[in-house]
């Protein structure tokens, strides 16, 4: 695997490559990103990986500063995987050597409802580096993991708005054995904490029946879902049910037919956990 850390050395890699398969990440990685990098190799080749924590991204009063960098770690867990021909691990300066005065702002009905209003911003950082990544990358095909399902959403808009000829493939959320979604910021979690924080996934399956069996509206669902979390002692930013091809409020008359997701967002002691679940 070749580390390249400038953008001259990442393009004298992939000159003349036709079909680059590209895994952005912001490191610290574990099995769920290992899993994404398993699936671009099956899309194209060569892969490409990248760690960049993004500052864009991260609000004020984030853990940018904290956010775990493990490069050589990160490193080794590559080379044994063997699914990545190149890593790109650029620093703040070669990203963004001057202030990055030109950014991509989603659409507000997608970028400003969820994540985007409880993290203003959010989402004009995501597209901003991404997008650089593309243009530095210029893959054919860019694989995310559903556990970030708006972000997710987010990217293929942008590309498909912005006519980029990049394909954008989904990966199934990876879980740990009691159902908490793999994350980076898992870490934070103290032993305690982390078995409260199965909760979650638990609270989506049983809510994913109750739509199913139809005895609660969209409204009760939410609602119960929101308060046994917050009656545990999570501080709860939206459990929400939403459709799966806008994230916009379903329709009721559809509801027996149409694609939905619930989403979760809730905070257990200072770590901020995302989840969700397709019905």
């Amino acid at each position: 695997m070749k580390v390249v850390h400038t953008i001259e050395e990442l393009r004298d890699q992939l000159r003349g490559q036709m079909r680059v398969a590209f895994v952005p990440t912001m490191g610290n990685l574990h099995s769920a990103h290992l899993a994404l990098m398993k699936m671009a190799r099956q899309h194209g080749d060569p892969v490409v990986a990248s760690i960049f924590v993004n500052r864009l991204q991260f609000g004020q009063g984030e853990d940018f500063d904290k956010y775990p960098r493990t490069l050589q770690q990160d490193i080794d867990k590559l080379e044994q995987a063997r699914d990545v021909y190149v890593l790109f691990a650029p620093d703040d300066k070669e990203m963004y050597p001057e202030p990055q005065n030109y950014q991509i702002q989603p659409p507000s009905d997608l970028g400003g409802i969820l994540e985007g209003e409880f993290r203003p911003g959010f989402f004009t950082g995501v597209c901003t580096v991404v997008m650089k990544l593309f243009a530095c990358v210029q893959p054919k095909v860019a694989v995310f993991g559903k556990k970030d399902y708006q972000q997710l959403m987010v990217i293929r808009n942008m590309c498909r708005q912005l006519q980029l000829p990049v394909e954008i493939l989904a990966h199934e959320t990876v879980r740990d054995e009691d159902g908490l979604a793999l994350s980076s910021r898992n870490r934070y979690l103290s032993a305690e904490e982390r078995k409260e924080a199965s909760l979650i996934y638990r609270l989506l399956v049983q809510a994913r029946e109750q739509i199913l069996e139809g005895k609660k509206t969209i409204a009760q669902v939410e609602q119960w879902g929101f308060k046994t979390l917050s009656d545990r002692g999570w501080k709860v930013d939206y459990f929400s049910v939403r459709r799966q091809k806008d994230l916009l409020i379903p329709d009721a008359p559809k509801l027996e037919t149409e694609p939905l997701i619930i989403l979760v967002a809730a905070s257990l002691g200072e770590t901020r956990l995302i989840d969700n679940l397709e019905v």
